[in-house]
């Protein structure tokens, strides 16, 4: 399928709009008293468009038609039809879209920052020198936190990030590596070491930005990774179904999260956290997509063979050749791994004014965190 030829251009323009239109030009004391900046960390799931401007492959990028054709009508680097999780938060906290941190032109921080990188492992060696691991995408945190001290003063910075809120979304690529390349990891470990592992690595993250005056942190587990349409594919004798393998691993490090957040919110002052059952709820849709204004729960909008599981959407990756739907809403997958813009707001909605139970969020909503913003009564 061939793109628009104007569609360079159109995603230039698009660069330059979105920098001005997320451009503060509030006074110190404005933005202070108004806003909650929102940071984004995190793999694809919140990725709007970091990794355009770096040296990868197609693999971890969509800066191509047909990406972004629902909401933006031209690629932006979001693995969508259209808008992201991350990008719907924005939208209920009455932000601006937050950018990409690599955005050339971009430095005004006070509404925030998306660190995210398509490929982003918890882990360096997982996709080491493709991706913008986690834990760099810590030091470029620390980067804005100078920038906002050196605008805003000691106080006022610490202010700003102590009524942030902190999105978390990581771990999916370090599971997936393993089914989708020739990795070797679970030879040298069991299923239970490589999730402490993982789980060792965000609670050093976290705790490090604690340290730096963050308190409020949202996190959305894993996605029924084996369950995905590209890992439907990956063992031929198992005719379409879910990958086990892939599931119980994922099942081990969602519990070892929310044992993980129940934890440091014991031995951390002032650390508050939201968890949000994204795997259950996406597995709802997934089963049952009729019930949620779906015909189709398996299969991709957009990628090629059984399932269209071959991530080939946009025929820069494994093959020119794919099949697009003719109306993204009516999937859950967008491509062989990543939702449709639809599916995200639904998500969001819960996510945002869920009730706090376990199957939907934990223990408070997004809104929650937005709204506890008094410095007070979050500071260490």
């Amino acid at each position: 399928m061939a793109r628009p030829s104007s569609l360079f251009l159109i995603f230039f323009l698009h660069l330059v709009l979105v920098s001005s239109s997320t451009t503060s030009t509030e006074t110190r004391s404005e933005h202070s008293i108004n806003h909650v900046a929102l940071f984004i960390f995190g793999d694809s799931f919140f990725d709007a468009g970091n990794n355009n401007y770096i040296n990868t492959t197609t693999l971890d990028q969509a800066n191509f038609w047909p990406y972004g054709e629902t909401y933006f009508q031209f690629p932006t680097g979001r693995f969508s039809d259209g808008r992201l999780i991350s990008d719907f938060i924005a939208e209920y906290a009455k932000l601006p879209l937050i950018p990409p941190f690599l955005q050339p032109g971009y430095n005004q921080y006070y509404h925030g920052v998306n660190f995210a990188s398509a490929g982003a492992d918890a882990l360096v060696e997982t996709f080491q020198g493709a991706v913008i691991d986690l834990k760099t995408q810590l030091k470029y945190y620390k980067k804005v936190q100078t920038w906002l001290r050196s605008k805003l003063g000691k106080v006022e910075a610490e202010i700003t990030l102590s009524k942030a809120v902190y999105l978390f979304s990581i771990g999916t690529n370090d599971y997936m590596s393993i089914f989708v390349t020739n990795s070797t990891v679970l030879n040298s470990y069991n299923k239970s070491e490589y999730v402490g592992i993982m789980i060792g690595n965000l609670t050093t993250i976290v705790k490090d930005i604690c340290k730096k005056d963050g308190r409020k942190f949202g996190f959305i587990n894993l996605p029924p990774l084996g369950c995905a349409p590209g890992i439907r594919i990956v063992k031929a004798e198992n005719n379409g179904s879910c990958l086990e393998e892939a599931s119980s691993l994922v099942k081990l490090h969602n519990k070892a999260l929310s044992k993980l957040l129940r934890k440091l919110e014991k031995q951390l002052k002032g650390f508050k956290y939201s968890l949000y059952n994204f795997n259950i709820n996406l597995r709802k849709r997934m089963n049952h997509p009729s019930k949620y204004g779906f015909k189709e729960g398996k299969g991709a909008c957009c990628g090629s063979g059984q399932f269209r599981g071959v991530f080939s959407c946009g025929g820069k990756r494994l093959g020119k050749e794919f099949q697009l739907c003719k109306n993204p809403n009516e999937y859950v997958f967008w491509d062989s791994y990543h939702l449709t813009q639809r599916v995200y707001k639904q998500l969001v909605d819960q996510i945002w004014n869920g009730a706090r139970k376990l199957n939907s969020v934990w223990p408070y909503n997004l809104r929650d965190l937005f709204q506890a913003s008094n410095y007070s009564y979050l500071s260490i």
